[in-house]
């Protein structure tokens, strides 16, 4: 599966994701410049990213943890998540994202 982020500065990356991954650890794998503290324990909400609108309705829905720790992340938008909550599977090829201000390392 194929997953699109767009960086901070604008750029756009194609990475190759895994079913059963979280979408954090496929950025982060891919040397892309994401904090991601906690190691994808909802814990920090230093992996925020935005959600393209077009796949934003494709996702599980936020649980509470989730929802809660978006009060600690930066420039929250109504398509925020938290990439660590993103588990891929195949519905999920192509899914576009875009880093979030505060992610940065």
């Amino acid at each position: 599966m194929i997953i699109h982020v767009t960086g901070r500065d604008g750029s756009e990356h194609s990475l190759e994701g895994i079913a059963g991954w979280r979408l954090m650890e496929v950025i982060r794998d891919h040397q892309l410049p994401i904090k991601a503290e906690c190691g994808g324990a909802c814990a920090c909400a230093t992996c925020h990213v935005y959600v393209d609108d077009k796949w934003f309705g494709k996702l599980y829905p936020p649980t509470q943890e989730e929802i809660d720790q978006m009060d600690h992340a930066f420039e929250v938008r109504d398509n925020s998540r938290l990439s660590c909550q993103i588990i891929l599977n195949d519905s999920l090829d192509g899914l576009h994202v875009t880093l979030a201000p505060g992610s940065e390392p």
